[in-house]
């Protein structure tokens, strides 16, 4: 890509590796330049919290606000009714209203730490809903001056519904609407607020081609698209999971601790592009950063750690998890903000099986899980290796908290209430 954006949004998305595909990279820069303008980013309310893989998704809408223009996060109260079948195998699980604004509520929470919505700056971000135009639809006149606009050809041909289609998985009339309701999203939002871009996981092309087409085709109105790469780890995992599960943003579902520590864990080839997406460093010092190797490289990673950390925790949570870790790891302590298991006695009893401890501190899936971590040599109690599946812990084990260890870099605190 040899363009040479002039405006700042393109330039930095260019540069930090933002960029996937964009429909026209000429117009959407030369609109950039044309004083403040409003983008959005859709995001479905399937869980209770975003997971780290969404992070770059909210990463663009703080540049694009940091750059001078208007953010909008559109949340999906209407189009999670649906579901997004998008390179996905299986139809999703649906979801009642209540589930939907609770989850909506948990979701919200992380934004304001990353986004402004309170400023009285002309660039001050929107929070929206499309059940506020979404649920409310006329089917009939819908399908009259909107379904109209769409092809049923040109829509099984897009990969995310041709994928599930030559797979022969079955792909319900419920969710090949969701790619019209999301086009009908771009076009509302064009409509009302003069949204000219809308952003997205590349994932995502086909539906915001669509809303683009649609919105040209009823208003009249150029709009553009820009989408990020779908990262995955070098190791070809994909981001924003971890050995014990979905890296949650919500600190409530993943410790300021746990969130620290996967940053920390990212492998050595990760750490210059993680530098560039996730924190605000200067490139060229991520780039430095990124270079570094041996045991120097470690220093980046707890640097990313803690910059990742701030953004989202603030530097207080930083500061504290790269303490515990230190306490942790260097001097096989036990640090102050470890994941904790509290016991009541009445549920410790006459004692639990450590299996148990290690599964309800979350340091193992299931039972099975802890079994074959201990056969392994791979779980240790209080930095000791546990060899013995069967032991019992009872209230005298538990005389002062005690420390579980999964490999070398999972730790969780076992503790009794007073």
């Amino acid at each position: 890509m040899t363009y040479h954006p002039k405006s700042d949004f393109i330039a930095v998305m260019m540069e930090r590796g933002f960029l996937a595909d964009c429909t026209d990279y000429q117009g959407l820069d030369e609109a950039l330049m044309q004083g403040v303008k409003p983008a959005y980013i859709g995001f479905d309310a399937t869980a209770k919290s975003l997971h780290v893989g969404s992070l770059i998704q909210i990463m663009m809408l703080r540049w694009f606000q940091k750059t001078g223009h208007q953010p909008i996060t559109l949340m999906g109260g209407g189009t999670t009714k649906v579901g997004d079948p998008s390179f996905r195998a299986d139809e999703r699980p649906l979801l009642n209203d209540a589930q939907i604004d609770d989850n909506i509520a948990g979701i919200k929470k992380v934004f304001s730490a990353y986004i402004d919505y309170d400023s009285d700056a002309p660039n001050k971000a929107l929070m929206l809903n499309n059940a506020e135009w979404l649920n409310g639809l006329n089917y009939l006149e819908f399908l009259r001056d909107i379904g109209r606009h769409f092809s049923v050809n040109r829509m099984l041909a897009f990969e995310s519904v041709k994928s599930r289609l030559d797979r022969e998985q079955s792909l319900s009339f419920l969710e090949f609407n969701y790619m019209i309701l999301q086009a009908y999203d771009f076009l509302e939002l064009n409509r009302r607020y003069g949204c000219i871009l809308q952003m997205g996981g590349s994932d995502q092309w086909g539906n915001i081609v669509n809303g683009i087409d649609l919105t040209r085709r009823v208003l009249d109105t150029s709009i553009y698209g820009l989408t990020s790469p779908l990262l995955t780890t070098s190791d070809g995992k994909k981001m924003g999971k971890s050995q014990d599960g979905a890296v949650w943003l919500n600190a409530e579902m993943r410790s300021p601790y746990e969130f620290w520590q996967f940053w920390r864990n990212t492998t050595d080839a990760d750490v210059g592009r993680f530098l560039k997406l996730y924190t605000e460093l200067p490139v060229e010092e991520c780039t430095r950063l990124g270079a570094l190797a041996g045991s120097e490289v470690n220093a980046a990673k707890v640097i990313l750690a803690n910059e990742v950390t701030k953004l989202l925790h603030g530097a207080e949570a930083a500061a504290t998890a790269e303490a515990t870790a230190r306490e942790v790891f260097e001097k096989g302590g036990v640090g102050d903000d470890l994941p904790t298991l509290t016991l009541t006695r009445a549920e410790l009893g006459e004692g639990v099986s450590i299996v148990q401890l290690i599964v309800k501190s979350g340091l193992a899936k299931s039972g099975k899980d802890a079994k074959r971590l201990i056969s392994e040599n791979g779980a240790k109690l209080d930095d000791k290796a546990l060899s013995d599946a069967g032991l019992m812990i009872d209230a005298t084990a538990l005389s002062s908290p005690i420390k579980l260890s999964a490999g070398k870099k999972r730790h969780a605190l076992v503790q009794l209430s007073d």
